[in-house]
């Protein structure tokens, strides 16, 4: 069975869902991230299941490698770039986690005054 059409849809799928979130994590749109993401989830289980029932030929693998390099790169840029998220997130979190620790410490002072805006 010939799987090849099939085969480089599913792989230009793919890539195209990866410079999609490459995009979106670039513009800091993690919702749609997320949802970009499942759509990505989504194909790589249609490649898994193609190549599954009918494994590509060695031709065939080095015509896709270019392609599968393209898209483990833009997977790298994405996970470094949701790790910066992640970082900002944890300072956001320890420095809420202060302000708390502080204005507990100083409510049991007494009367707590707050500038005004």
């Amino acid at each position: 069975m010939n799987n090849a059409p099939q085969l480089i849809t599913v792989y230009q799928q793919l890539l195209d869902l990866s410079h999609g979130m490459l995009r979106l994590a670039a513009d800091g749109e993690w919702d749609d991230l997320i949802t970009k993401e499942m759509d990505y989830v989504s194909a790589v289980q249609t490649l898994a299941r193609t190549t599954e029932a009918a494994p590509p030929s060695s031709q065939m693998q080095e015509q896709l490698r270019p392609v599968l390099r393209h898209i483990l790169d833009n997977e790298s840029e994405v996970k470094r770039l949701l790790k910066l998220r992640m970082d900002e997130l944890a300072l956001l979190v320890s420095q809420s986690s202060k302000q708390k620790s502080v204005m507990s410490a100083y409510g049991k002072q007494g009367n707590v005054y707050l500038p005004q805006n």
